[in-house]
């Protein structure tokens, strides 16, 4: 699925609160006779407020319709309705900022938190002197001065790998800070537009937008290439945190269906041992 985060207060349902998980299980809601789903949803990667996504994936559970149940939509031998109708369904249900791109049945074994390996990010940025295009202000953050993109992955390089990023995350009681940062690579796209690309194995809260707001400052010259490693080493937060709507959730990366049980298996043991949070 896709959406885009701006007018919502991030992934996970609130009491009184616009959230994607409760627009996509309101809609689930929202079936012919003869189809259950479970009420909630299990998501890949919980995002912000603010935060975009490109192609986020959930798993639901469903409660396979009998054979023998009168419904209008074609159904497979297992009695499962064409997933294909059914995503033009619950688009039809879903606000205009929020999309179900594709579905299927899932492999045995599959679980869209835990059988994950990877996620990445994009986030983006002008450093143009007027700001940033109003057509891409929603998703781009308008940043005053000229980055060095030359500056911003050599200060990058020092957080690379497996790492206590307790300085880039916001606590949480009983969450780990632990986390391998696999890809933190700038690039310039356009005449002042930056993009970065960053992937690890799973990020805690705030992480991305922690790195992004530091890297931004080295980038602009008022803090120097070292900084961001000294800031990693010293485990003590103390950097800027870049704005959420600048943030995109941009893949899920899972292993071969054949080892998606074993994968979903191993992260929930290592996330037990370790009391992790996102």
């Amino acid at each position: 699925m896709a959406y885009d985060g701006t007018d919502f207060s991030g992934w996970a349902r609130q009491p009184e609160r616009r959230t994607v998980q409760g627009v996509l299980e309101d809609a689930l809601t929202k079936q012919p006779p003869g189809v259950a789903l479970a009420r909630s949803v299990v998501v890949a990667g919980r995002t912000d407020a603010g935060v975009h996504a490109a192609d986020q994936v959930v798993h639901v559970d469903v409660v396979p319709l009998a054979r023998d149940t009168a419904t209008r939509l074609p159904v497979d031998a297992h009695g499962i309705p064409d997933l294909d109708r059914m995503r033009h369904r619950w688009n039809r249900f879903l606000p205009p900022d929020v999309r179900v791109l594709g579905a299927r049945i899932a492999p045995d074994g599959f679980d869209a938190r835990f059988s994950a390996i990877r996620r990445h990010y994009r986030y983006q940025v002008s450093d143009a002197p007027w700001g940033v295009d109003p057509l891409r202000r929603r998703d781009t953050l308008a940043w005053g001065r000229p980055l060095s993109v030359d500056a911003m992955n050599e200060a990058s390089r020092a957080l690379l790998g497996l790492h206590d990023f307790a300085a880039f995350c916001k606590q949480r009681e009983g969450a780990t800070t632990i986390r391998e940062l696999q890809q933190l690579v700038w690039r310039r796209v356009g005449e002042y537009e930056v993009q970065v690309e960053v992937s690890a194995d799973a990020f805690c809260h705030s992480m991305v937008r922690s790195l992004v707001g530091a890297l931004l400052l080295v980038g602009d010259g008022r803090r120097g290439t070292a900084w961001p490693g000294e800031v990693l080493e010293s485990q003590v937060r103390d950097s800027a945190v870049a704005p959420a709507h600048g943030l995109t959730l941009v893949r899920i990366d899972y292993p071969p269906d054949a080892e998606l049980a074993a994968r979903a298996a191993q992260t929930r043991n290592l996330r037990s041992a370790m009391s992790d949070g996102e």
